[in-house]
């Protein structure tokens, strides 16, 4: 843990001092360089091609480039300072044209999802970890279709069992959808369990038109309900872990392209310019 805070205060040392390094040199050169666009520009592009490279180095493990652990940790780093770079590059100001809105719009996607990504992959284990452990993403649909057969012979078998349909048509109306696909994903991502005590609730009130042998089953649907819950828990941290990535980088990719063709309108235009 100590060796944790010690690099994350270095590392936030770093950033803090070369933030304040590019700010610093901005004020005073931007007003006696014709071109402090440029330097920004390219400075910025730089930062961007090696926090992509980022990627491209992971494939290559052989290579004595270090351990993954300090790259990943520059990589945030980096990316919060393209920030700092990015703002300088443009001053401050909302960008005027087409072009520039893209490019904008694609710096900004890129860093929204390197910070979710930072959010999700660290904090998205300890989660699963806490609620007993990751279940193995490609067995999540098996066991809900287990589930949901457990619950549906409950509430058939009931019928017979009990001479009433009391809870067959309760299944019906509030826990069929419920049981046959993934449910309250959203709210799952952010803690909120709001859809499952609502759901635990009517069970409850439902045992006070029960008999004995109906509160029976009613009990073993409320484990299953918790079940399925747990298993939807499982697939909506899973499923945003493994889709992020799918946003981030692709998204990574089209902005390094829609930098490069920015460079070359940028120079084509000030070389027809003079």
């Amino acid at each position: 843990m100590k060796g944790f805070l010690r690099r994350r205060l270095l590392w936030s040392s770093l950033l803090l001092g070369a933030s304040i390094a590019a700010v610093s040199a901005f004020v005073l050169w931007a007003s006696t360089m014709s071109r402090a666009a440029f330097l920004t520009g390219w400075l910025l592009f730089g930062v961007m091609l090696l926090l992509t490279s980022y990627n491209w180095f992971k494939k290559i493990p052989y290579l004595p480039l270090g351990r993954s652990e300090v790259w990943l940790e520059f990589h945030l780093y980096a990316g919060v300072f393209t920030g700092v770079l990015f703002l300088l590059h443009v001053r401050g100001r909302w960008p005027t044209g087409w072009f520039e809105l893209v490019l904008t719009l694609l710096y900004a996607v890129v860093m929204i999802s390197g910070v979710l990504g930072i959010i999700i992959s660290r904090g998205w284990p300890k989660r699963l970890t806490a609620r007993g452990g990751e279940v193995p993403f490609e067995r999540i649909p098996l066991i809900r279709r287990q589930i949901r057969e457990q619950a549906e012979a409950l509430a058939l078998n009931s019928v017979a069992e009990s001479k009433s349909a009391t809870i067959a048509e309760f299944y019906t109306r509030r826990l069929h959808a419920f049981f046959r696909s993934p449910r309250n994903l959203l709210s799952h991502l952010v803690e909120i369990r709001l859809p499952l005590n609502s759901l635990l609730n009517d069970l409850n009130d439902l045992n006070r038109f029960l008999n004995e042998s109906e509160r029976k089953v009613a009990a073993k649907l409320v484990e299953l309900v918790r079940q399925k819950d747990g298993l939807d828990y499982q697939l909506a941290l899973q499923l945003s872990l493994r889709l992020w990535l799918f946003i981030h980088i692709p998204v990574t990719y089209s902005l390094m392209l829609w930098a490069i063709a920015h460079i070359v309108l940028v120079y084509g235009f000030s070389a027809g310019a003079r």
